[in-house]
């Protein structure tokens, strides 16, 4: 629906501020010009809202604010939506005091275009098939007429908490294409050279009633057309109906996609109108720049790279297509890699903040959040403590650890009904037990991962366990809280349940003796595992390399990187086997999948950001760069550079300032911003 309202300044203002939200969702123009979108999904008891410098747009006179709100009105991952809440809010303050506010003088209008032939993903939106016959022209410019609009009503009993968007606003742009073709005549195929998110808007002018077919797509079926039966259970097809008039088509959802094919009469389409409208989370291309003369290794970074940066919206998401849902698993991987491209730890905070919040649902924490959907998993669950204690290494937010620090608490709580008398965890049925995803990825790990789980005592929710209990112990020691220590009788249970001495190899559960990567990736990550079975664990690694999914790819080669690793590291990143990164460059992939290859999963997401570990794991892993004082202030520069590594440079943005590595002939120099203290080891 639209909502608009007309006021009068008498003279052009010093400043001025608005504030707005919107349930779900807003569009806001002032005077005919777009200005932004919002607000990020929240639950109603914690509910942000946007503020907008309207110094540019408004001027002395008359000036009109046009507000464009959906609602969704389907329980999934993508909304807050499905509880019949619908409405915005607004105030407008100028150095005089607030000169507009939402009340009952503001007029509103249903935006009756936007007709549907179904749903797309897990009804995370609805395809818009939009007539243009329907739309009200210009509905946003200062001079059109609303008398015939109703005026709005006021919700007195509304129950929001409203909360400052700790976030900026998405960037909104304009994308041109990288190519066009004209298939035949009203036909036409466009490239924009890599995946993006956003809508498509084209122009064109027919005759009333005549339709166009557009076709969204992440590749191409065959040479010619959109392959719009994506692979990640999304049919990108929508009809467009003509008014008669010179149309622009003005989609409000967006879509995942790199090629777009419009299907339209002959002479009615403008070809030269097509652009893409792009949105994503801010960032700074400047942030961080990594350039290599290993080509391969190079696209790699730069799919993990576009990825993540398209998965970062007003939340990060799991991916941009199916679900567009906040997974805390997948987060543990986004987050990570998005504090480096971006240098931004806001988005990643917040997130953090998000589930949080989920534990007035459940203490043990939501696996998608904000939202109105109900899924719990117990592996990302047990991950949250430790994305809170990265978000600590990276901003020195002491306050911010100190605030979250009893939902960490709660989490031990809350698994701990689940524990055996020697402290590990069984029938934790509450919650799906994930291990990896998806199933076929999971190296054989010998227990039923049914819904619910199976009853008994299974390896990786214990080792995540103990990573759980670790981090919060660490956290404890961070503020200064006495507790007593639990790892030494909790690991000699580990090793008493799971450890088979004969393999010097951990099993998948208490009633096996199948040794999965899975089952040894943990116990290697997490100090777990004697001295020796170090080496039998690293040989099992590199003998299955990455046969796992690739969201438990980034523990791997972190496990591997706590024990000095990084010639195995740097081969499994570039690795061409079926399942690696290299058969994602293969196979086309401007960001990162969400599996190894098109056709790993029943239903691949082409855009996934949980496949980006190669960017953290570069860095702090192989190139060698942590810090070693919360906030960046000192860092710890130990290079592990593999034999036969190329040349590269590497920058990047942190909380105290930029740092910048040079690789040249086997010379390695760092230079860092000024109030950075680095303590070098090049010994190895």
């Amino acid at each position: 629906m639209y909502f608009r309202r007309t006021f009068n300044l008498d003279k052009q203002p010093l400043q001025a501020n608005l504030r707005i939200s919107a349930d779900d969702y807003y569009k806001l123009y002032v005077n005919g010009r777009f200005v932004g979108q919002g607000p990020a999904q929240g639950y109603p008891f914690h509910y942000p809202y946007n503020e907008w410098d309207l110094m540019e747009y408004v001027t002395a006179g008359n000036n009109t604010v046009a507000v464009h709100v959906y609602y969704q009105g389907h329980v999934n991952r993508a909304y807050n939506s499905g509880d019949l809440r619908m409405g915005m809010i607004a105030e407008l303050s100028t150095e005089q005091g607030i000169v507009l506010a939402s009340d009952p003088s503001w007029k509103y209008m249903i935006a009756g275009q936007y007709g549907t032939s179904g749903t797309i993903g897990y009804h995370t939106q609805f395809l818009e098939d939009i007539d243009q016959r329907l739309c009200i022209r210009d509905w946003h410019m200062p001079d059109y007429s609303d008398t015939s609009w109703a005026f709005a009503a006021v919700k007195e009993d509304a129950d929001y908490m409203l909360v400052p968007q700790p976030t900026p606003a998405l960037d909104v742009y304009r994308k041109a294409p990288a190519s066009v073709i004209e298939l035949e005549a009203g036909r036409y195929l466009i490239d924009f050279g890599q995946e993006l998110t956003g809508q498509f808007e084209p122009k064109a002018c027919g005759k009333p009633g005549q339709q166009v077919e557009l076709r969204f797509g992440e590749e191409l079926d065959g040479e010619r057309y959109v392959r719009y039966e994506m692979r990640c259970n999304c049919r990108y097809v929508e009809t467009w109906t003509l008014s008669g008039q010179e149309d622009t088509l003005e989609p409000y959802e967006y879509k995942a996609f790199r090629y777009v094919e419009v299907i339209g009469p002959a002479g009615v389409i403008r070809p030269e109108s097509f652009t893409a409208i792009v949105r994503h989370y801010p960032l700074d291309e400047k942030a961080c720049r990594f350039e290599s003369e290993d080509r391969m290794l190079k696209q790699i970074w730069d799919m993990c790279k576009l990825g993540v940066q398209l998965c970062a919206q007003e939340n990060y998401v799991d991916c941009p297509s199916r679900e567009k849902g906040q997974f805390l698993g997948d987060n543990t991987i986004i987050g990570h890699t998005h504090m480096y491209i971006s240098g931004d730890l806001r988005l990643f905070r917040k997130a953090i903040r998000d589930f949080a919040l989920s534990v007035q649902v459940c203490p043990g924490l939501l696996a998608v959040a904000p939202g109105n959907f109900m899924q719990e998993i117990a592996d990302f669950s047990l991950q949250w403590p430790m994305q809170l204690l990265n978000y600590y290494r990276h901003s020195a937010d002491l306050e911010f650890l100190k605030e979250m620090h009893p939902v960490a608490e709660g989490i031990l709580t809350y698994f701990r009904k689940y524990a055996r008398e020697d402290g590990l965890l069984e029938n934790v049925k509450e919650k799906w037990n994930l291990v990896d995803w998806p199933d076929n990825l999971q190296d054989g790990y010998d227990f039923p991962l049914t819904r619910p789980v199976s009853d008994g005592c299974h390896n990786v929710i214990n080792a995540f366990y103990y990573g759980c209990i670790r981090t919060v112990q660490e956290i404890r020691d961070i503020l200064n809280v006495a507790y007593e220590d639990e790892l030494p009788a909790l690991k000699q249970s580990f090793a008493a349940a799971f450890y088979r001495s004969q393999e010097r190899l951990f099993a998948d559960s208490t009633s096996s003796d199948h040794c999965s990567l899975h089952a040894n990736i943990f116990p290697l990550l997490f100090d777990m595992a004697s001295a020796e079975s170090v080496e039998s664990i690293v040989s099992l690694i590199a003998r299955k390399k990455l046969g796992c999914g690739v969201y438990m790819s980034y523990f791997l080669l972190k496990a591997l990187a706590v024990h000095g690793k990084t010639e195995l590291i740097y081969e499994l990143i570039l690795c061409e086997d079926e399942r690696s990164w290299v058969n994602m460059v293969r196979e086309g992939a401007t960001s990162c999948f969400e599996a190894w290859g098109k056709d790993q999963k029943w239903n691949t997401s082409l855009c996934h950001g949980w496949a980006s570990s190669p960017i953290p794991v570069l860095i702090e892993d192989i190139i060698g760069l942590k810090p070693t004082k919360p906030g960046w202030s000192e860092i710890q520069f130990a290079p592990r550079i593999p034999q036969g590594m190329k040349d590269f440079q590497l920058g990047f943005q942190t909380l105290s300032g930029s740092i910048r590595i040079d690789y040249s002939a086997d010379k390695l120099d760092i230079h860092a911003q000024e109030g950075i203290s680095i303590i070098e080891n090049k010994a190895v």
